[in-house]
């Protein structure tokens, strides 16, 4: 290795790490801040608090990685330019892609690196921070109890509209829905104003203490004609105390491990097995309601008292006249039933295809989410460095300006592409891949301009053609001031 491509990575590498430590802690912050209200007074020890941030930082690196090479390239080529390194390099017949060359190979180890942290390490990172949630939502009742949503807690799904209080035990606008183990019994609802959770270390048993509030409770009628009258219970309480057994929910190990069903978790291997899985269900799904949905159409067949003279007769055009007024309704009602469930059917199965497709594309996302990342940190830096050479400016100014408005716009339609993906307005591949197809012709330019010793923008090619315009005008209209 040459004198000069160590100058160039040492410099390089000084500052890709001091950006990536800096935003790094930065979004660590953000986090922080994301989780807030699920680790700020729970008691957790530090140990737990430790964990739950170890197990949150790798999901972070798919944002940073590309950020801080995309920064670090224009701080360090702007640097060389702005103390015009570059143009003792260039007088010297070095041209920019020999000074580019050893950092194109230490970007190609690093894009290696990424695809290997985001086929490994993130999804078993994920996979862990979610279990780790899960648990300690066990362990610490008062904490699985989230604001503006039902959680499951013990036999009652709970939704509360604010948590306050020391330990977060107070609650405002409780609803409780109450689980029931057979279909046919009755189905409670409980609402009330303010409630209090009461828990005690050495008992299994959480005490929810409710005031000023009722309840609703359906009552299953025996017989079935009597369920169209939806008969319930209604019933008013100040103060009802509700018994929540936690003896199967506080058996908890922050250890296991039983959530694993999202596609964060899996890597490239697992992805394409699962997505095999899921598009044979699909298709079988398609085969079986579509045969189903044939057998369902046909009317079924009414005993027709048979002559041995309609045999020699031509079939009517109106086959209803071969029935009686009875048969004929009760082939319309057939009829109109029919069609009312098939179209039931129908719209009932395509939610249920649709739901299915979203979870195909979700993990075909995350498939080609793995490649982006490695692809990103590729066309980062063949921004940033071109950029940072025409610019002519290091530090922590300009470059910033530019590396924030250029990541913002690579993040919103990398998020955009696969929402729109998600949502089947266009291919998973191209969602994925939308917004690195936009910025390539980008990266193109900037280094053909770089190359080319150009400005970022060409004034003389804007300006000049619109000169000659008013030139032309001016010899138009005032051809004796011109002379």
């Amino acid at each position: 290795m040459k004198i000069l491509d160590k100058y160039l990575l040492k410099t390089f590498l000084i500052t890709f790490a001091t950006v990536f430590v800096i935003l790094f802690f930065i979004f660590i912050l953000q986090t922080v801040w994301l989780f807030i209200s699920e680790l700020a007074g729970k008691d957790l020890d530090l140990i737990l608090i430790v964990k739950f941030l170890l197990f949150s930082m790798p999901r972070i690196i798919p944002l940073v990685l590309p950020l801080s090479v995309l920064l670090a390239s224009i701080m360090t080529f702007g640097n060389l330019a702005e103390n015009y390194e570059f143009a003792a390099m260039k007088s010297s017949g070095i041209s920019l892609q020999r000074a580019m060359r050893i950092l194109i190979v230490f970007i190609f180890v690093l894009s290696i690196v990424a695809f290997w942290f985001a086929n490994n390490v993130i999804p078993y990172a994920e996979y862990k921070f979610v279990n780790f949630r899960k648990n300690i939502a066990q362990a610490k009742p008062a904490m699985a109890i989230a604001e503006g949503q039902f959680n499951d807690v013990g036999t009652y799904n709970i939704k509360v509209n604010k948590k306050s209080g020391e330990n977060g035990n107070i609650l405002t606008g409780v609803t409780i829905h109450e689980k029931s183990n057979n279909i046919g019994e009755n189905k409670t609802v409980i609402k009330a104003k303010n409630g209090k959770l009461i828990s005690n270390e050495k008992s299994s048993i959480l005490k929810l203490v409710l005031n000023d509030g009722y309840y609703y409770q359906d009552v299953t009628p025996k017989k079935y004609e009597d369920r169209a009258k939806l008969p319930f219970v209604k019933a008013a309480f100040k103060k009802q105390i509700i018994n929540i057994d936690l003896s199967e929910l506080n058996k908890v190990d922050t250890d296991k491990e039983s959530v694993n069903s999202t596609n964060g978790m899996l890597n490239v291997s697992e992805l394409r097995y699962t997505l095999d899985s899921l598009n044979k269900n699909l298709d079988n799904e398609i085969i079986s309601f579509s045969e189903n949905i044939n057998q369902r159409v046909g009317i079924k067949k009414i005993p027709i008292p048979v002559k041995t003279d309609i045999k020699k007769k031509q079939m009517p055009t109106d086959l209803l006249s071969l029935y009686t007024n009875k048969q004929k309704l009760d082939i319309l009602k057939m009829a109109s039933s029919n069609v009312t469930s098939n179209i039931y059917s129908i719209e009932t199965t395509q939610k249920d295809l649709k739901d299915k497709q979203r979870d195909i594309n979700k993990h075909l996302s995350a498939l080609y989410e793995k490649f982006v990342i490695a692809f990103a940190c590729f066309l980062m830096f063949f921004i940033g460095a071109p950029l940072g050479a025409i610019i002519r400016k290091g530090g922590l100014g300009l470059p910033i300006v530019f590396a924030v408005l250029i990541f913002i716009t690579f993040h919103f339609i990398n998020t955009f592409g696969k929402r729109l993906s998600q949502e089947g307005g266009m291919t998973p591949f191209m969602g994925s891949w939308m917004s690195s197809f936009i910025l390539s012709p980008l990266a193109i330019l900037l280094t053909y301009r770089a190359t080319n010793d150009n400005g970022l923008i060409n004034f003389d090619a804007i300006t000049t053609p619109i000169s000659l315009a008013f030139q032309k005008i001016s010899e138009r209209f005032f051809p004796a001031q011109n002379k």
